[in-house]
């Protein structure tokens, strides 16, 4: 999986994609409000990891995320 921050503007807020290996959407979500997104994907139990590493992460870039 992949993790990608996207930079908002003044009234979009910034947001987390995550990616699978063929680069298809997995979850979508404000970096303040992430608990439904990661639910639905089942990846609530990693939140804290993801938050971490999401805050962490430059605008625009893609890490590869190893859960």
């Amino acid at each position: 999986m992949y993790i990608l921050k996207i930079q908002g503007t003044e009234k979009i807020p910034d947001y987390v994609q995550i990616r699978d290996e063929n680069f298809s959407l997995i979850a979508y979500f404000k970096i303040t409000n992430p608990k439904t997104a990661l639910s639905r994907c089942n990846l609530l139990y990693k939140m804290e990891e993801i938050l971490q590493i999401a805050n962490c992460l430059e605008y625009g870039k893609i890490r590869k995320l190893d859960l």
